[in-house]
């Protein structure tokens, strides 16, 4: 069996850095993801499908991302009570408007 998912989308809030009751950090995002045809009115729709993060793609994600930043992200979907997400193996910001000497004018990976 297989649960494996590519995604590449924009973050539509500031990530946020939790941390839950043993200490292990988690930051719940939604990334927008447009639909690769047109609607009936000639447009794209756009979905918005919810991510954790967790452990040091969390951190790194909050410290280097905000709205509007294109990420691409590896992981598996999750279903708890009704509500699908996606589970995050790898993090790769593919632009982001923060410039840090590690990062700057790279694609840069993150990994579980």
């Amino acid at each position: 069996m297989l649960n494996q998912t590519v995604l590449v989308g924009r973050l539509v809030r500031d990530p946020e850095i939790k941390e839950i009751d043993d200490g292990t950090k988690v930051s719940n995002i939604t990334i927008a993801v447009p639909r690769p045809y047109k609607n009936s009115n000639g447009g794209y729709d756009t979905d918005f499908i919810n991510c954790s993060l967790w452990r040091g793609i969390a951190e790194n994600t909050v410290e280097y991302c905000k709205k509007g930043d294109l990420i691409g992200i590896k992981g598996c979907l999750r279903q708890d009570d009704n509500k699908l997400t996606v589970v995050a193996e790898r993090v790769t910001f593919l632009s982001t408007n923060k410039e840090t000497e590690s990062i700057k004018g790279e694609n840069k990976d993150l990994e579980v």
